[in-house]
């Protein structure tokens, strides 16, 4: 979500030129969220519900009533999201239930397969 911010502030983004190594291009993800868009598996609300919380960094909680409906939504889109990123090979690991997916570094992605 930070290369995302960023890009919207007007910083270029460049394949591994940045500080840290990302699991994968924002862009990536992007794609996948306007394929599941246009597929009707998601809507605006879960997009909108997906940038508030990248932009604060974490996930809503549950167990905060304020912040229940918030979970839900994001909840949804994650798990709509789930598969379309293993495909690309972008999430690894067992498939969760309501739990985190191990999320693969470009370079292991990279030496497996070749990328996305």
């Amino acid at each position: 979500m930070s290369a995302l911010v960023a890009r919207h502030e007007g910083a270029r983004i460049v394949a591994g030129a940045g500080s840290k190594q990302r699991p994968c291009e924002p862009d990536d993800v992007v794609k996948c969220l306007d394929r599941l868009y246009r597929q009707r598996r998601i809507d605006l609300v879960h997009a909108r519900i997906m940038r508030l919380w990248g932009e604060r960094g974490m996930a809503p909680d549950p167990r905060q009533l304020s912040e229940r409906n918030d979970w839900r939504i994001w909840n949804e889109a994650m798990q709509r999201l789930d598969w379309p990123l293993r495909m690309k090979g972008i999430v690894a690991g067992e498939t969760p239930l309501g739990g985190m997916a191990e999320v693969v570094e470009l370079a292991a992605r990279s030496a497996v397969g070749g990328g996305a």
